[in-house]
């Protein structure tokens, strides 16, 4: 029984600093079309983000070489909801795979260490690395 009461007294207080941020994945928005919303977000480790798919046709998956070290990568299925823990801090890029070339991407950075607009990989479709970039450069 002790040992059981020692867990809960670990886990619950962690549970309950945990954030949930809402993600939306929207066709379009003041920012543009093929957006999420918002489009940048700097967590805790251990904070929580649900993408809901308020638009059919989106999904919510990591980009290649945007994933800390140790990191799960992320993987949600088209036009469905989807809750993500993330414990490992670091840079996570985010894409729609269906419009990752017309530039639908966000940025999540988890913990105090910024991330640099050079952190963003070489090869990506010409908007979703624009997008990138300016999301970088103009954080809140």
């Amino acid at each position: 029984m002790r040992p059981l009461l020692t867990f809960l007294f670990l886990v619950i207080p962690t549970l309950a600093l945990a954030e949930t941020y809402e993600v939306q994945m929207l066709n379009r928005n003041a920012n543009g079309s093929m957006v999420y919303d918002p489009p940048y977000l700097n967590i805790q480790a251990g904070d929580r983000v649900k993408f809901v798919a308020t638009r059919p046709g989106h999904n919510a998956v990591s980009i290649q070489g945007m994933i800390p070290d140790g990191a799960m990568a992320i993987k949600g299925r088209l036009n469905e909801e989807l809750t993500v823990t993330l414990d490992v801090e670091g840079l996570y890029g985010i894409k729609c795979t269906p419009h990752f070339a017309m530039g639908m991407v966000m940025v999540i950075e988890v913990g105090a260490q910024k991330a640099k607009v050079d952190d963003i990989p070489v090869g990506l479709p010409e908007r979703a690395a624009a997008r990138l970039q300016d999301y970088l450069a103009h954080r809140n």
